[in-house]
């Protein structure tokens, strides 16, 4: 039987009903594009943090734990004060890119505990430190610091080491579905009794600054005694937040403080950091509005913590506006939701019996949920500036975006991270929505038709890459989570959502067609497109025109788009059972993929190919002006990817499409040039099957045989990105008498060419991992248990392929769970976060790892993709509990 969750998830497909109030607020709206007005670019400094609290943001909103309406209207979080603190903590604070030695990074610890996909419950842990907060160390310490030394990060000040800090839950229930109710519970971990200021605060994203008529209205927040606040909306309507026992009821304008930031007067007298003014100030009343009215509100709770001890609020946010107890029946909801949260992860869970693997995979499903946010940028209104400016507005110099001005967006998306991502990546969504679909497959399947529809897709057919630049180019791995998060539809409802395959294949098409007129220079079926998402892996920035002319032709490229038409080939054969007319797709497909494979082994007929005989291994070729061309002897991703080109077709679908068969026969008889690049096609495999592949079995085995080799790229902990023999043994180019050089680093990249946080030069990337998962996988379904390797690499131990994926699956989730010794990888010599009773049991998603020890990188709270770590620990436990029923 369905479980109440599972059945709000499936009353309709939309972010409406029960979806229609979430955690759609991001972590951080200043340093964003969206909110840069400046002449050249310069987003980060236009609205910097110390600027956030006083100015009104155009695009959208931020807060601690916050939630809002599905077009971010309504806004609600947390904010507080430790009475030490300067200014109240009402965002999270971390730094810009130039100030971080690797770049932009968040200095707080917060978590995200549990979430279902409606946000019927909600959990969060924000970790509030008593003493003052170290903002000016953190900026001068990581400033001082170069990029050969770690981060500086919040625990590594010390004002965590006396446990003088505050464990703030959030909590959130549904009563229905216009209807919000709130816990905070502050702990403090502390032996003295400690003050703190709760405020939780409500406010009306600024709509009526910027000089559009349909947006004249003004809002009107409306404060009752010192516990309820009316809240009243053209678009949304009446609301009532009801505050239990609070002290008293604060109110100013989300306008901002012009005469603070620009020195020109205000438009409202009680402007947007008045609540802060108030409290910081002692309270000084000539901040706040006396009257109780405004279009931001707090409820103050000033409250003494013992040692030791716990206090609690409860609020409650309703579209019933005259309940006379609103707190009557609150313990009763509050507890039948925790109850219909705990079933619906009991059934998807199901699969897995270990209590450690479960508390990881439960909250890397609760980081996914959380990372929702209101997504919103109107390219064309931005770059020309609005009729009303609140601060003068003289145009662009450097015009960012200038080629998307039919650029729309107004969604909810998921987020790579809602701090140091808070915008969509193209190729980061595509791998959220796989673990989203176990989710919730209505939002996985939205997320994938948003990127592609004709607001957000260029004309030309290309997907829109990430805020700062849409132009770029990322991988193109949307057809493949398309057919993916259909396959998990599919299982979990028993019938596959055909309607959505084909409507997103249309689309797709649009972008397939962008790519071989845009990314294949020579008409050669050989691919270039830039860095694509790989950020420094090479030796040149390949989005760059090459210091010395010429051209890279790439393998990752080709084996992207090899992967890309046996993608499209296996969605077309899907359609073609119901709508036979598709057979004509498929048979494109096939032989587009014939002529790239025959391609890669010889480039433009030029007798150059990227597989290299000596390394058995693939590089990128570079064309050199003089018409020359070398092999990029490096040893990388980029030399992986063509493992990811693997489709398997068998007989029994074949036989319903006669005419997509036909057509594989006559090509496959008729050249015998594309036939033989076919691996093994004539020869059924396991389960009738045919095997669609960039590799045949001996170039397979020696890509494996690298890649499952310890001393290059099979960590403890994973596939790295660069194999570690260059750790020695740097790949140099020289150039002009100038060394280019590539070298292994295990952890933070020594060079900022794609931008101070990237680093593609050792680490462990969780994308990347799943896929050559997903890969092999495919390549034992045809070959079955036949088909041995030596894993790891010259130990003499012999074993199929599924064997070997099952145990590269499990050192990805040793990364999370505690080792022999009693620690877990990601946090590294994190003592606190190791041993602490209050940190344990407290998980982050990195987002990516050391190569060599496993410890955590980059952003760090559920970029994305690595909240693929459920869909590990879903496979590998399906393995295992196949492997037990045929020992039985």
């Amino acid at each position: 039987m369905p479980t109440a969750e599972r059945e709000r998830i499936y009353e309709r497909a939309d972010n409406k009903g029960w979806k229609k109030w979430g955690p759609y607020l991001s972590e951080r709206s200043w340093g964003t594009v969206r909110e840069d007005y400046s002449p050249y670019g310069d987003a980060w400094n236009f609205v910097s943090h110390d600027m956030a609290r006083s100015r009104a943001y155009r695009w959208g909103e931020e807060g601690i734990g916050g939630i809002s309406d599905n077009k971010g209207h309504i806004c609600f979080a947390l904010s507080f004060w430790n009475h030490k603190d300067n200014i109240l903590k009402e965002r999270l604070f971390g730094l810009a890119g130039p100030e971080g030695n690797h770049g932009e990074d968040v200095k707080e610890l917060y978590y995200y505990l549990d979430s279902t996909p409606t946000h019927s419950y909600m959990k969060m842990l924000y970790k509030y430190p008593q003493q003052e907060f170290p903002y000016n160390q953190l900026v001068i310490e990581s400033t001082r610091r170069s990029r050969q030394e770690p981060e500086f990060e919040l625990t590594d000040t010390g004002i965590f080491d006396k446990d003088e800090y505050f464990d703030i839950f959030i909590e959130y229930t549904k009563a229905a579905q216009n209807d919000w109710l709130v816990t905070i519970t502050i702990h403090n971990r502390s032996d003295k009794v400690a003050p703190l200021t709760i405020l939780p605060t409500i406010w009306f994203r600024n709509t009526w600054s910027w000089g559009y008529e349909q947006y004249n209205a003004r809002p009107m927040l409306n404060g009752i005694a010192n516990n309820q606040i009316e809240v009243n909306h053209k678009q949304l309507g009446k609301y009532k937040l009801y505050c239990e026992d609070a002290d008293a009821l604060l109110f100013c304008d989300n306008d901002t403080n012009s005469e603070r930031l620009y020195g020109r007067p205000n438009v409202s007298k009680y402007t947007k950091d008045g609540i802060n003014n108030y409290i910081i100030s002692g309270g000084k009343k000539t901040f706040i509005n006396p009257n109780q009215i405004g279009t931001k509100a707090s409820a103050q709770y000033d409250r003494k913590v013992p040692a030791g001890g716990s206090i609690s609020i409860r609020l409650r946010f309703s579209e019933q506006t005259t309940l006379a107890q609103p707190f009557a029946d609150f313990d009763d909801i509050w507890n039948n939701r925790v109850s219909e949260a705990d079933m619906f992860y009991a059934d998807l869970q199901k699969n897995v019996t270990d209590p450690e693997l479960l508390a990881i995979q439960r909250q890397a499903y609760a980081g996914m949920l959380w990372s929702k946010q209101f997504y919103y940028y109107n390219v064309n209104e931005w770059l020309k500036g609005d009729p009303k400016m609140p601060v003068p507005f003289q145009g662009r110099v450097y015009a960012r975006n200038e080629n998307w001005r039919h650029m729309y967006t107004a969604n909810i998306i998921s987020m790579p991270d809602k701090w140091e991502y808070p915008w969509f990546a193209a190729w980061d969504l595509a791998f959220h929505t796989l673990t989203l679909a176990r989710l919730d497959a209505h939002f996985a399947k939205r997320q994938l038709a948003v990127i592609l529809r004709e607001y957000y897709m260029h004309p030309n057919g290309q997907i829109p890459a990430y805020e700062w630049n849409f132009g770029d180019v990322n991988p193109p791995v949307h057809a493949w989570a398309t057919w993916k998060v259909y396959e998990i539809d599919k299982e979990q409802n028993g019938i596959g959502d055909v309607n959505f395959l084909e409507r997103v294949f249309h689309k797709l098409l649009l972008n397939f067609t962008w790519w071989v007129n845009r990314k294949d220079v020579s008409g050669n079926n050989i691919f270039g497109g830039g860095f694509l998402g790989l950020d420094n892996i090479g030796v040149f920035d390949r989005s760059q025109p090459l210091p010395m002319g010429g051209r890279i032709e790439q393998a990752d490229g080709t084996g992207w788009m090899a992967m890309y038409t046996l993608n499209m080939l296996r969605i077309a054969c899907e359609i073609s059972l119901t709508r036979p007319s598709y057979q004509d797709m498929a048979s494109k497909f096939f032989e587009h993929f014939l002529h790239i494979a025959s391609a890669m082994n010889n480039l433009g007929k030029q007798n150059i190919s990227l597989w290299d005989e000596v390394d058995q291994f693939y590089y990128d070729v570079l064309h050199m002006p003089d018409h020359n061309a070398r092999l990029l002897k490096i040893r990388s991703m980029v030399g992986l990817i063509p493992l990811f080109a693997v489709e398997i077709l068998d007989e029994s679908l074949l036989s319903k499409l006669p005419d997509f068969k036909r057509r594989v026969e006559w090509v496959l008889t008729n050249r015998p040039d594309l036939a033989s690049l076919v691996s093994r096609w004539h020869e059924p495999g396991k389960g009738e099957t045919h095997l669609l592949s960039l590799l045949r079995g001996h170039r397979m085995k020696m890509i494996l045989k690298r890649m499952f080799d310890e001393t290059e790229f099979l960590s403890d902990y994973g596939i790295r990105a660069l194999s570690k023999y260059h750790e020695k043994t740097p790949y140099q180019f020289e150039l002009n008498s100038e060394i280019f050089q590539v070298r292994y680093v295990a952890a933070e990249s020594e060079m900022s060419m794609f931008g101070g946080n990237s680093n593609w030069r050792g680490p462990i990337w969780f994308p990347v991992n799943f896929l050559l998962i997903d890969s092999l996988l495919k390549f034992y379904q045809y070959y079955g248990d036949d088909f041995e390797v030596e894993y790891p690499t010259n130990s003499g131990q012999i074993m199929s392929v599924k064997k070997a994926t099952v145990l590269v699956a499990e050192r990805l989730i040793n990364i999370f769970r505690r080792d022999s010794s009693g620690q877990i990888p990601a946090y590294g010599i994190d003592k606190k976060m190791q041993d602490d009773p209050h940190f344990k049991g407290l998980y982050l998603f990195y987002e990516y790892f050391n190569g060599d020890n496993g410890m955590g990188l980059g952003a760090n709270h559920q970029t994305g993709w690595t909240g693929l770590i459920a869909d590990v620990i879903e496979y590998v436990y399906k393995y295992r509990t196949q492997e037990a029923a045929l020992l039985k």
